[in-house]
């Protein structure tokens, strides 16, 4: 084993808990200022912070006042935990360049927080005897000052080697979050179902605000924030029982009604609605709340298969009552005691 990974690891069996670390920010961004004042809060000393961008040394000035300002490596010099809070795509070229030049990585703890990687992109930095930490806050930050409290009662997708499990979990809870653990593997998948909850929102609301302009509705916000929030409330709750809307209830010809208007009214607003109400349309056969027939009635007005598919063994994107491998054939429940029959609600 490599000597100064032999030290680590020896390290960090003497650290079951970080208590009172003095720690160092490579990137202030708006989750680095906001992370590493949460680390303050909670008792630990940040030391040093390096940020690339004036705005970036800017926040670190506001959120970290008296901090020095500093270059990456000696950040990590000055610290006994490092936060790498950088964007994904960079993160591999820094590790790799703190290692390549010799930082002083020895028997620190050395977390990054992007959802896209394990712990693995930090083996350059591992092999020079850092003790690698993936905390990865599941929170969207806006560089605003409510940052630091929106981080209590969050989840953290965690991925640490077994000896810093402990580790892990103290540093999240300081910081007012829940750790919950995601296998090196699994780090993709669960950073791509993060980014498509909160991004996607994101676009689609603002997109629904533009077209509610468009048709002349002065407040927006106002009109959408009780169906909003009763949604999520419903999808959270209810999975799959809470899908509403003319797609959910096989309304094919308002479906349609809706394409027409899309097309002339924006494009861009018709592409996502198409792909999205495949998947609605999908997700709604599966649970029993569309048939077959209506599916299909859906799928000839949406111009493909619910969920996209079109390939071979589903010539011309048909729906057949007994489609193999897929729930929601003849065996599917039925009658008016399913979910969604009358009086299932309408958005």
């Amino acid at each position: 084993m490599n000597p100064d990974a032999a030290a680590g690891e020896a390290t960090a069996q003497t650290r079951p808990h970080p208590a009172r670390l003095t720690v160092g920010v490579v990137g202030a961004g708006r989750v680095g200022s906001a992370l590493g004042a949460a680390l303050a809060r909670a008792g630990h000393r940040v030391v040093a912070v390096s940020g690339v961008s004036e705005a970036s040394r800017e926040r670190a000035r506001r959120y970290l006042p008296g901090v020095p300002v500093t270059q990456p490596p000696e950040a990590v010099a000055r610290a006994e935990l490092v936060l790498l809070t950088v964007p994904d795509d960079a993160l591999p070229g820094l590790v790799a360049g703190l290692a390549r030049t010799g930082a002083e990585l020895p028997g620190r703890l050395l977390v990054h927080t992007s959802g896209r990687y394990g712990i693995q992109v930090l083996a350059p930095a591992t092999e020079r005897g850092a003790l690698p930490l993936a905390l990865h806050p599941v929170m969207t930050f806006t560089g605003r000052p409510d940052d630091i409290d929106r981080l209590a009662g969050i989840s953290f997708g965690v991925t640490a080697p077994d000896k810093l499990r402990l580790a892990a979990e103290a540093l999240v809870i300081e910081m007012g979050g829940e750790p919950v653990f995601i296998r090196e593997e699994d780090r993709g998948l669960y950073h791509a179902a993060l980014a498509s909850a909160a991004n996607h929102l994101v676009g689609l609301v603002t997109e629904a605000s533009d077209l509610l302009a468009t048709a002349g509705v002065s407040n927006p916000g106002r009109m959408l924030s009780p169906l909003l929030f009763a949604g999520l409330d419903n999808a959270l709750r209810l999975g799959d029982a809470g899908l509403t809307g003319p797609v959910a209830r096989g309304d094919a010809d308002t479906v349609a009604r809706h394409v027409e208007v899309l097309g002339a009214a924006s494009p861009r607003a018709l592409g996502a609605y198409l792909a999205l109400a495949r998947l609605i349309a999908s997700r709604s056969l599966d649970a029993g709340l569309l048939t077959p027939p209506a599916a299909q009635r859906l799928l000839d007005v949406l111009g493909g298969a619910p969920d996209g598919r079109d390939g071979p063994g589903d010539p011309g994107g048909q729906v057949g009552p007994d489609e193999p491998g897929r729930p929601g054939g003849s065996g599917r429940p039925g009658g008016s005691g399913r979910p969604g029959g009358p009086g299932r609600p309408k958005a």
